[in-house]
Formats: C-alpha cells, sequence, structure tokens
C-alpha cells in the first residue's frame, strides 16, 4: 500500500504519531517535501529519525524549500527502485529530483524544491559584520526574512542539470508515469490555488510543460499549506494522509470504529 501526505516540517509527532498511522511492512509513505527532518543534526532530530526508521513501512520524501540542502547534499548517493536516492536511515529515504521509480508497480516522477514565499524582506549573511542589527531590526518589524545556509538556501530550486536529468528520465519512459509528485505545482494550478496572485518561477514555469506534454494518472503536490482536489487528477496535500489506489483518507481503525 502506498500513503501520501503534505509538508511535515519536522513535526512527525503531530502527523503520524498521534494519528496513529500504522501501515504494514512494505507499505510507503510519501512526503510532498518540507520534510524537515533533517535540519542540523540535533538530539531530538536524531530520536525522531531513529523513530521514523523503526517502522515497519518505508518513509520516502522529496524536498521542498524549507531543507537543510547542505546537510542533504553530504549523504551519499545510490540507487534505489530505478532512481537516484539518498538514505538518511534504511527506512528514510530521500528521493531526489527528477528521477523516475517503480513502487509496487507504478511508476513516480519526482521533483522536489520551490520558492519561498516568506523572505520578502530578504536574506542575511550570518557573516555580515552588521548581522546581528540588521536581524534585531528585522525582528522588531517582524518582517520576513531567513539567513543564508542557516534557514535558507538558493538549492530550494533545481539547477539546469536537474531540470536535464528530469527530462532525460522522462523521455527514457516516453514521458508517461502513473504518478507525479512534486512539491510545488505545475504553473496553471499553481495560479488557480493564488487567485493568479502568486509570482512564478522557473520551476512552476517546468512543471507547466511537464504538465502539458506528460501523461500520468495522479499528481500529488504540498507547498501550499491545504488539501483539496483540483480536478481529476491534482491533488493538494497538507495535513491529510491519503491512500494512493483510493485517495481515501487514512483513519486510525479504533478511531473510526473498525478495530476490535
Amino acid at each position: 500500500m502506498i500513503y501520501i501526505t503534505g509538508d511535515t516540517h519536522a513535526e512527525f509527532n503531530k502527523r503520524i504519531k498521534k494519528s496513529r498511522f500504522n501501515a504494514a511492512e512494505g507499505d510507503h509513505l510519501i512526503i510532498c517535501g518540507d520534510f524537515g527532518g533533517v535540519w542540523g543534526g540535533s538530539a531530538e532530530e536524531r530520536y525522531w529519525l531513529d523513530w521514523l526508521n523503526s517502522k515497519p513501512y518505508k518513509i520516502l520524501f522529496i524536498d521542498g524549500n524549507h531543507e537543510n540542502f547542505d546537510m542533504l547534499s553530504k549523504l551519499p548517493v545510490e540507487e534505489w527502485n530505478g532512481g537516484k536516492v539518498r538514505f538518511v536511515r534504511d527506512n528514510v529515504i530521500h528521493l531526489m529530483r527528477g528521477q523516475v521509480y517503480t513502487l509496487e508497480g507504478k511508476t513516480f516522477f519526482t521533483m522536489g524544491g520551490a520558492s519561498s514565499h516568506d523572505i520578502s524582506d530578504g536574506i542575511l549573511e550570518p557573516d555580515d559584520p552588521q548581522f546581528h542589527f540588521k536581524a534585531r531590526r528585522l525582528d522588531r518589524q517582524m518582517a520576513l526574512y531567513r539567513v543564508n545556509h542557516i534557514s535558507w538556501w538558493k538549492e530550494e530550486l533545481p539547477s539546469g542539470d536537474e531540470y536535464a536529468e528530469a527530462d532525460r528520465n522522462l523521455d527514457d519512459h516516453d514521458r508517461a508515469v502513473d504518478c507525479i509528485i512534486t512539491h510545488c505545482a505545475p504553473k496553471s494550478v499553481h495560479d488557480i490555488i493564488g487567485g493568479g496572485l502568486y509570482g512564478t518561477d522557473d520551476l512552476v514555469d517546468y512543471l507547466e510543460t511537464v504538465y502539458q506534454s506528460c501523461g500520468f494518472d495522479k499528481w500529488f503536490f504540498g507547498h501550499y499549506h491545504d488539501d483539496k482536489r483540483i480536478g481529476e487528477k491534482m491533488v493538494l496535500l497538507y495535513e491529510k494522509i491519503v491512500r494512493y489506489d483510493t485517495l481515501e483518507e487514512y483513519r486510525d481503525d479504533k478511531e473510526s470504529g473498525r478495530g476490535s
């Protein structure tokens, strides 16, 4: 069984533990970006990664825009189920950009990344002699800013090489897969969600070309902090955990009355 959810932002207690999500051995839980579990290497972070690793199912995640890309890049790249991955733990796996994997007989194309929208007041450099002064001023203003290599990374958007690899892999599969997993949405869907007010970038434009040129049955994405269907094939996820095959929301058997 394959389950899919939206941004976790390292809140695994809230999303998985308290919901009593309990998939079986051999099942997969896919997180549509902003996983947040590889951030600074704290004791709490290690605890939750070990807790996730203890589950009988595999936790698979694409990157979003709120990831520590410096830490992710230090993990070795390996091959798994047809595409490149990074193993955070044996059962916690980063699905890399522009890859096609086969899971439970279905093909999945993955393309992580997104533009941060909470940086309108700038990016601070931690080695700036005026850093503390600027940060205090921005904090007093309740400004939207982040700090380079601490809370923001330019790698939040794919590189030219990653786009090229994505196209090669899609071409190798005749530009048809069963499912697409991204963090942000293709431009036409991005505009629907934002009512035309969200800005564009190279990634949403690229995903629009995928949307127009590739065959797929379902497309799941996160980033916009909502749960809704958009048309027949597009599924925006945030807090819900849904089954891939039915799109039914996961319900704990004891809470739903189905348990013994």
